[in-house]
């Protein structure tokens, strides 16, 4: 990230589906976090986008259902932590599970 957010965090939520091998496809949530350097809080981002996704039918009720459970569970396992009063550590962010991918260089375009 580049600017006030270098060293930040931008989590986008999607699902990534493999119809066939070495096809895949990723679809956008609509739902994103923003989680800043240098402290320990969290910013949720484009909840107005996922509603409108919602009205207009291109995210039906059972995705909508998926999408929320989904978030809630990312945030409790890897942004909160109820055991402290005051947050001074992450539970788990980055997740382990993609610290390998973060150490990779970054695209040239």
């Amino acid at each position: 990230m580049i600017g006030a957010l270098e060293g930040g965090w931008y989590v986008d939520l999607v699902e990534v589906e493999e119809p066939e091998p070495n096809q895949v496809v990723v679809r956008d949530l609509k739902v994103d976090i923003v989680v800043p350097p240098g402290s320990f809080r969290y910013e949720m981002l484009d909840l107005d986008e996922f509603a409108d996704a919602i009205e207009d039918g291109s995210i039906d009720a059972a995705t909508a259902i998926r999408v929320l459970r989904s978030t809630q569970r990312f945030v409790d396992k890897h942004l909160r932590n109820l055991d402290q009063a005051v947050l001074d550590f992450w539970p788990d962010f980055p997740p382990a599970s993609v610290l390998r991918l973060a150490e990779l260089p970054p695209f040239v375009a």
